[in-house]
């Protein structure tokens, strides 16, 4: 794991244990140009990024779900529903 990445125990605990297709750096690539960044209400902020896996040749949205300072990764996954055009 990228040593300059901060996460939370959770994240190191939990969400790398059930999801172990997340590669940490592609978290760090959405958080520093994500598509879209959203405050969620108790803080949290979103960020949505494209990522390609290995041996695929079409590109994921990944949400990563930071803590309020920004760069604290919490939580991470592909969202599917993610619509690049907000309604």
């Amino acid at each position: 794991m990228d040593t300059k990445l901060k996460t939370t125990r959770y994240f190191r605990e939990q969400v790398l244990r059930k999801r172990p297709y997340i590669e940490p750096d592609w978290c760090a690539q959405v958080v520093a140009a994500p598509l879209r960044r959203q405050v969620q209400p108790e803080g949290r902020i979103r960020f949505w990024g494209e990522v390609v896996r290995p041996g695929e040749t079409t590109s994921r949205v990944l949400r990563v779900v930071t803590l309020d300072d920004g760069e604290t990764v919490h939580n991470a996954f592909f969202d599917r529903s993610f619509r690049r055009s907000k309604p």
